[in-house]
């Protein structure tokens, strides 16, 4: 079994696992499939739990792109658009930035679980997973995400956890 395969394996949501799987279907033999590649009829299924950025290579910076219903609860019609570096404390949006880069540079997938992020006094938490994507198939110019929590309804600003970090080079 190759090392993306146990990746996806190891998700322990069969929501983000059938993301994973469609993602790696899509990108056939290259490392990373285009978002015109990735099927919106098999997506939607998941769509709330969805989020994407863009990412430029040459600037370095990712914007936010695809908003999935619950990135939509948190920060509202500001995340389309919108820096990476404006959507979040500056302290958490280097660790995010960091990270990212990682994920489109590399290329490599990530999961994180445990702790998610917290809003207010609450802490949420669940899995979390990041996908590189690109245009040529070879350099990473952009994120599929998807977050798979129970949450109650909260309001307030949002400050990203990350723990229990997993690795898979592409």
């Amino acid at each position: 079994m190759d090392n993306i395969q146990s990746f996806i394996n190891g998700l322990k949501s069969p929501a983000l696992r059938a993301i994973a799987q469609h993602w790696h279907q899509a990108r056939g033999s290259r490392q990373m499939p285009k978002w015109s590649e990735l099927s919106s009829s098999v997506l939607v299924l998941h769509f709330k739990m969805l989020w994407g950025f863009q990412y430029d290579p040459k600037t370095q910076q990712f914007t936010g792109g695809l908003t999935g219903e619950q990135v939509k609860e948190w920060v509202g019609g500001g995340f389309s658009g919108a820096r990476l570096l404006d959507l979040q404390p500056p302290a958490i949006a280097n660790e995010a930035q960091q990270l990212m880069t990682k994920i489109v540079t590399t290329p490599s997938a990530l999961r994180s679980s445990g702790r998610l992020f917290s809003v207010g006094k609450y802490t949420i938490s669940g899995e979390r997973i990041a996908l590189p994507l690109s245009a040529m198939g070879t350099v990473g110019d952009g994120i599929l995400g998807a977050s798979d929590y129970d949450s109650p309804v909260l309001s307030g600003p949002i400050e990203l956890i990350y723990e229990n970090l997993e690795w898979c080079a592409l």
